[in-house]
């Protein structure tokens, strides 16, 4: 697929993710909602800290085997606080709905907003993730 047609199918995905929650605050008048973008847009950051720590670290005088599939106790520990994150922001709608600061349809929208919102940042990632390498043409 080429890289502008991606770029394209996630910003109208994003947009679309954008456009729920707004409506949810807008239509009912009431932006608590606008919460659950903050959080879903924090939601990948301690992944992608790891990944990025991980990657630059020296394995050449440790012991631990962390190339074969395993991950490390930083890497588990940033999962942890994204699982956190996604949690907190498919609940916050629930609770403030359970609370009656807002309406069912407000709830229900800002919540699939939201998952639309990190799953495009997700589908960002995995896209444009793969390195390609530098001597690709002379297959070295």
């Amino acid at each position: 697929m080429n890289p502008l047609n991606k770029i394209i199918f996630l910003s109208a995905f994003l947009a679309s993710g954008f456009l729920l929650i707004l409506l949810s605050c807008a239509l009912f008048n009431n932006y608590k909602p606008l919460w659950v973008i903050l959080i879903f847009l924090l939601a990948p950051l301690p992944n992608i800290f790891a990944d990025t720590v991980e990657s630059n670290r020296d394995s050449f005088l440790t012991f631990n085997d962390h190339e074969n599939g395993s991950s490390t106790p930083l890497q588990e520990f940033c999962k942890y606080i994204t699982g956190f994150l996604i949690v907190s922001g498919i609940a916050l709608p629930i609770t403030f709905y359970h609370t009656r600061l807002i309406e069912l349809g407000s709830m229900i929208m800002s919540m699939i907003g939201g998952l639309i919102v990190y799953s495009d940042i997700v589908l960002f990632i995995w896209f444009f993730s793969h390195e390609e390498e530098e001597n690709d043409d002379f297959n070295f």
